[in-house]
């Protein structure tokens, strides 16, 4: 009897340790600002699943330009930030606004436009250069406009050209990278872009890369965890273990194996 009644409480235990287990709540949401290229890309597509069978939560993605995510991590409505404009990144940790930074991959930027040429780009190498004859000639540019990671970029391509680019020829449309080669496309002009979002709407728009291969158009990307210690109610358990994921072997592994038409589009950089 005695026995009967010990396999009962044993019995007992488990099933209410196996409800226990099955009530158990996910790990908390992770809200995350990032640029519009991760995104339109299909990067976060494929790697935020793995992340996420990991760690037993969602990431909740707003996409948007560098510099506007940023903005959102200011106001502590970001736990994390995925995002490609160094000098706006090293401005954001100074002010306090992160509490730690991590590279993690590069791709580099590439100026693409319509078949025609207008601009007689096609072959560059040198962004200047391209950014002088883009101007000289009156052919349409389309800027991103919108203070992300690639409109920083290309103002700085503008200011070492000393070229204030103004007139019909210079369309700021204050959009995304995609709605922007979109634009392109439709208008016959051209765009600076990073590679991997063209990849994505190269078939789409039938725009052409015309310059690529200048240094200057190297293009790295950091994970920064927002400061808890500005904002308390922040899920910093959540954006550490993002972090810690993303620059690990098997986030590397997972960055590193993206693809677009069998071409790899983001290059792991976590160990540097």
């Amino acid at each position: 009897m005695l026995r009967v009644v010990h396999y009962l409480l044993f019995a007992a235990s488990l099933a209410t340790s196996a409800l226990v287990d099955a009530a158990a709540p996910a790990a908390p949401d992770i809200r995350m600002a990032t640029t519009t290229s991760t995104e339109n890309s299909g990067l976060l597509a494929v790697i935020l699943p793995q992340f996420e069978a990991r760690y037993g939560g969602k990431v909740r993605v707003v996409a948007v330009g560098s510099g506007a995510a940023m903005k959102i991590g200011e106001n502590g409505d970001a736990d994390v930030l995925l995002v490609h404009a160094r000098a706006l990144e090293e401005k954001f940790m100074a002010a306090g606004f992160g509490s730690l930074r991590r590279d993690v991959m590069y791709n580099d930027f590439v100026i693409v436009g319509p078949a025609k040429d207008p601009a007689g780009l096609r072959g560059g190498r040198d962004v200047i250069e391209a950014m002088k004859k883009i101007a000289g000639s009156g052919a349409r540019f389309i800027s991103r406009g919108d203070d992300s990671g690639t409109h920083e970029m290309e103002k700085a391509y503008w200011k070492s050209a000393a070229i204030e680019p103004k007139g019909t020829w210079y369309i700021s449309s204050g959009q995304g990278m995609g709605p922007v080669l979109t634009m392109a496309a439709e208008l016959g002009g051209y765009a600076l872009t990073d590679r991997a979002t063209y990849a994505a709407y190269r078939d789409s728009t039938g725009l052409q890369i015309a310059v690529e291969g200048d240094a200057r158009m190297f293009n790295p990307y950091g994970v920064i965890m927002v400061n808890p210690q500005r904002y308390p109610a922040l899920n910093f358990t959540g954006a550490k273990a993002f972090a810690d994921w993303i620059t690990s072997p098997e986030g590397q592994a997972a960055v590193a194996a993206f693809r677009i038409n069998g071409v790899q589009m983001f290059f792991p950089n976590a160990a540097k």
